[in-house]
């Protein structure tokens, strides 16, 4: 019988070559899938949704991350809090719906039943020597930066998420999201590693030639399109972005808009980026006909002309924030070669649909760029299967994002393994 010999990973990592792809290994190995969900998923601040998902006591939302799986529950006293969804009696999962209202979180097996807190406050026939004190669910760190909610599964999670939490702020505090709704979400499983899912974020190289709805909006010089030399046409279109976006970001910032990019992708666990892109058309809304989609603006926003304002964090996701709503969006490794991604677009909450807004406006350039997306990840996935696969190049000019992704990613496997 013939055995296969354990992956090399400090070999691969070692080998990874700056400016180049990952090795086929790092998007199809089932060795490296459970590292990653190990150094990754489970040391890292993970997005895993928004405050309104649970907007009111009681309410529940189950995420899966690899193996674990967390409830997040808004409590009696309207606090966020998560918790690992097993029970402390024999590990049952305790919610199976992804979204619930209870009044107690109860075991469907022997019906142990914990307050919105996660205490113990039920359990039957365990003796005159049980203390339900000691068996309460355990609590996973959660925080939410402006409503934005992210999870560590880790003992210490990353310190640095503190300064992220400080340079977002004030950027997303005009959209109030804490009192924003939830009016659509969609999963879509994308038949790729969780890293093709993110490269393919990373870079809007392939935007003019996959993405013609988004495309009405958004113009590929805002993430690191760069012309050739030899483009004179190009180098004239960026040219005149460029000073559009200046004129636009000295308005906004005048207006209490922070707009201007930051970016720390690499060199740190918490690595994210942002900036305020101009969009394009009536340069409304990332929408079929780029003005806004919900009358209501979010918070107390007034201007509907305030761009689109991007959010980039690693591992996991990326967020638009324009004066009508916001889309987000959270990737969620399932095996090797499939991944989650789930989307979910927000409106004021006191935005009334088909008075407002109108859902099927609202979502429907999001949902085919989805779709056109997750049909690129499958043929990069494809690709890595082939014996004639060998990392490549990636675009000096307009790929950069997706090289400091990348980057980041052998970093953080480099740090673990260096222990």
């Amino acid at each position: 019988m013939l055995t296969r010999a354990p992956l090399d990973v400090a070999s691969l990592i070692a080998a990874r070559r700056p400016g180049y792809t990952l090795a086929a290994p790092f998007y199809r190995s089932k060795e490296i899938f459970d590292l990653d969900l190990d150094v990754i998923f489970a040391r890292h601040w993970i997005f895993v949704g928004v405050e309104p998902d649970v907007p009111e006591p009681g309410d529940v939302m189950k995420i899966d991350i690899g193996l674990n799986s967390i409830l997040i529950v808004r409590d009696d006293d309207n606090e966020v809090r998560a918790f690992h969804n097993v029970c402390r009696h024999r590990g049952a999962r305790i919610v199976t719906e992804e979204h619930s209202t209870v009044g107690k979180l109860v075991c469907p097996y022997h019906q142990w039943t914990y307050e919105l807190t996660g205490d113990l406050v039920h359990a039957t026939h365990m003796g005159d020597d049980f203390d339900a004190k000691c068996h309460g669910l355990k609590p996973v760190h959660l925080r939410s930066v402006s409503g934005l909610l992210y999870v560590c599964l880790a003992a210490e999670p990353p310190a640095d998420f503190d300064s992220f939490a400080a340079e977002m702020e004030p950027r997303l505090a005009p959209f109030d999201l804490r009192n924003a709704k939830v009016v659509k979400e969609l999963d879509l499983i994308e038949e790729g590693n969780w890293k093709l899912t993110m490269e393919n974020n990373r870079e809007c190289y392939h935007c003019a030639g996959n993405h013609p709805e988004l495309g009405l909006s958004f113009n590929k010089y805002a993430v690191g399109f760069v012309p050739d030399a030899d483009d004179l046409e190009g180098q004239a279109e960026a040219a005149a972005y460029a000073a559009d976006v200046e004129r636009q970001v000295q308005a906004w910032e005048a207006n209490g808009f922070i707009s201007r990019p930051f970016e720390e992708l690499t060199g740190r666990p918490t690595g994210f980026r942002t900036e305020r892109i101009v969009l394009g058309g009536e340069g409304e809304s990332q929408t079929m006909d780029t003005k806004i989609a919900c009358k209501k603006l979010m918070g107390a926003i007034t201007e509907r002309k305030l761009g689109g304002l991007h959010l980039w964090t690693q591992p996991n996701m990326w967020a638009h924030f324009m004066s009508d709503h916001a889309v987000t969006f959270t990737a969620l490794p399932l095996d090797a070669e499939h991944t989650l991604v789930k989307t979910r677009w927000l409106v004021h909450k006191d935005a009334v649909e088909g008075v407002d807004y109108d859902v099927d406006h609202l979502a429907s350039v999001w949902i085919a760029t989805n779709d056109q997306d997750a049909s690129l990840v499958k043929l990069a996935q494809c690709g890595t299967r082939s014996q004639a696969y060998e990392p490549g190049p990636y675009s000096p000019l307009t790929e950069g994002l997706v090289d400091a992704f990348a980057t980041w990613y052998v970093e953080r496997l480099s740090a673990h393994m260096g222990k």
